[in-house]
């Protein structure tokens, strides 16, 4: 559902490779831009009130459990996560842009390094929080987070694996998988408010994340992205000029999907707390 080459097609490209490639372009800025609102969240949210020692202003936006009074550990993990989240968001953005591949290799592969590395530790703080400290509001989001965790390790791990070995086909797939899941976060967010926007206010949604709607965007949320990006990457393989098409139609619908949910986020979800 991204892309490796975010660039305009040469003009050897086949009509469907083109297309192909401006669909992955068009869902990657998209997303970007996306993720550009939430980082800016993070850090004129928390990032402002942590640096002020303001931490019970963590809880003026809505959150499961964010600051306790006298639980100094589960607050610096709280910190910790949520402030790495705006650092690896920005670091896996970096990632897929090749003009830092091709001129910066260096700072390519360093930041590659420290998205890999915070990758790892937000997937085992994550996993802390939810079970240690606890923090969810059922237990099938609990499950689901974890879910999301235990694909990150993995995927990192073979990312990180496969660009060791220099077999840097197979560590590009894997970089991009680690990508979904590592954004699962902030998919899930796009995920509830573009469901909001559809069915007119949330339908089959609860305050406990258990309905029926909350249970498939809760493991949809980086399920579907990892399984429209695998229809990606086959297409990218395949010579047959229909499949690239089809490939191309589904990463645009996937990008209006992004787009509403992007939208609602940004307006609903984060604006308010991104002054």
């Amino acid at each position: 559902m991204t892309t490796a080459e975010l660039a305009i097609p040469s003009k050897t490209a086949s009509p469907g490779e083109a297309l192909l490639r401006r669909a992955g372009v068009a869902w990657f800025l998209v997303a970007a831009a996306g993720q550009g609102a939430f980082i800016w969240m993070i850090i004129a949210h928390y990032g402002r009130r942590t640096m002020a020692g303001d931490l019970a202003g963590w809880n003026d936006k809505p959150i499961i459990k964010g600051y306790v009074s006298a639980d100094d550990l589960g607050n610096l993990m709280f910190a910790v996560h949520v402030l790495l989240a705006a650092v690896v968001t920005l670091g896996g953005l970096l990632q897929l842009v090749p003009a830092i591949r091709r001129k910066l290799p260096a700072l390519h592969r360093w930041n590659g390094r420290l998205f890999f590395i915070i990758a790892y530790v937000m997937a085992l703080g994550g996993f802390w929080l939810t079970w240690v400290r606890p923090t969810y509001l059922s237990l099938i989001s609990a499950v689901s987070v974890s879910l999301n965790g235990v694909l990150i390790l993995v995927f990192a791990g073979l990312a990180w694996r496969f660009a060791v070995t220099r077999k840097f086909e197979a560590h590009r797939r894997w970089a991009m998988r680690a990508f979904m899941v590592v954004n699962g976060v902030w998919f899930l967010r796009v995920a509830i408010m573009g469901w909001v926007v559809v069915s007119g206010g949330g339908l089959g949604m609860n305050r406990t994340l258990s309905g029926p709607a909350d249970i498939v965007l809760q493991f949809g949320s980086y399920l579907i992205p990892l399984a429209v990006l695998e229809v990606y990457l086959r297409a990218q393989r395949s010579a047959r000029p229909i499949v690239k098409r089809l490939a191309a139609g589904l990463v645009i619908a996937m990008t209006v999907v992004t787009a509403v949910g992007g939208v609602g986020a940004t307006l609903f979800m984060w604006g308010p707390y991104m002054k």
